[in-house]
C-alpha cells in the first residue's frame, strides 16, 4: 500500500512538469545583457579572427534554444559562444531565446 502511495505521487509528480521549459521575457532581457556586447551591435566584426557576428533579434525561439544547447554541448564549436552558453540551464536558454526572439533586429 505504501509504495502504491508513493507511485502515485511520483506519477503525479511527472505528470505536472511541462514537457520543455517555457521561456520568459523579462528574465531573458536580464540574461541575455552579455549577448548583447556583440549581437546587439548592428555591422559588429570581431577582431580575430575576423567574422561578422550574426544578428539573433527576430530570430525563432527554437532556433535560438537549439543553437544555444549545441554551443553549450560543444556540438556547435565555438570557443566564446560555448563559454557563454556553458553555464547556461535549460531555463536560462529558454530565457533568453524568448527575448532574442522578440527582440529588434539590425539592419545595415
Amino acid at each position: 500500500m505504501k509504495s502504491a502511495r508513493l507511485g502515485l505521487i511520483a506519477l503525479a509528480a511527472v505528470i505536472s512538469l511541462p514537457a520543455w521549459a517555457e521561456g520568459h521575457n523579462d528574465a531573458g532581457m536580464e540574461k541575455a545583457n552579455t549577448c548583447m556586447g556583440c549581437h546587439g551591435i548592428p555591422g559588429y566584426n570581431n577582431v580575430y579572427p575576423t567574422y561578422r557576428v550574426p544578428k539573433v533579434g527576430g530570430q525563432s525561439p527554437k532556433y535560438l534554444e537549439a543553437a544555444l544547447k549545441a554551443y553549450r554541448s560543444g556540438e556547435r564549436p565555438h570557443g566564446t559562444m560555448h563559454a557563454q552558453a556553458a553555464s547556461m540551464t535549460d531555463q536560462d536558454i529558454s530565457d533568453i531565446a524568448a527575448y532574442l526572439s522578440s527582440a529588434p533586429h539590425h539592419r545595415e
